[in-house]
């Protein structure tokens, strides 16, 4: 079986390595699928996420980076799975998640989406966060990967 882990990861956290680390387990196939979300202004290119968590993920057999552009269910369907991870860090995010989670079902009524809580000592980040606090050059580095935090004061550098 396998699962796709969809988001834009701008950049990605710690956050989503922990549900990513946390999920791997459960399938023999994990697909981190990186999308463009059309709701935000994306910091680094599609190509730039990608590389990032290709290389963060590099030793992992089961994890496979993918791009995809237009409906996470077709997406889906493309890679033959019926199995979505999203990870949850509050009340508000499950309302969200709840609600694509039913649009997605809707489109798909095989389409799974497997809720994982974030682990505690991150229910508080997100890759919005971690811009802001890099922006003003603060201290990422237990937030993200060093490939993530290096590539963040890169981009900060030059405004």
């Amino acid at each position: 079986m396998k699962a796709i882990y969809p988001g834009s990861f701008d950049p990605i956290t710690n956050g989503h390595i922990d549900i990513i680390n946390r999920s791997k387990d459960m399938f023999d196939e994990l697909i981190i699928g990186i999308t463009t979300n059309v709701q935000k202004k994306h910091l680094f290119t599609i190509d730039e996420r990608k590389k990032m968590i290709e290389e963060i993920f590099k030793d992992e057999k089961k994890i496979k980076v993918k791009t995809f552009d237009g409906l996470l269910t077709s997406f889906c369907e493309e890679e033959g799975t019926n199995y979505v991870i999203r990870g949850l860090r509050a009340v508000s995010d499950y309302e969200y998640e709840l609600q694509m989670a039913m649009a997605n079902k809707s489109l798909n009524s095989d389409l799974e989406t497997i809720f994982l809580v974030a682990s505690h000592k991150f229910n508080f980040l997100s890759s919005s966060i971690v811009k802001e606090i890099a922006y003003y050059h603060g201290d990422i580095s237990a937030l993200v990967p060093e490939n993530v935090e290096k590539a963040l004061k890169k981009k900060y550098e030059r405004g």
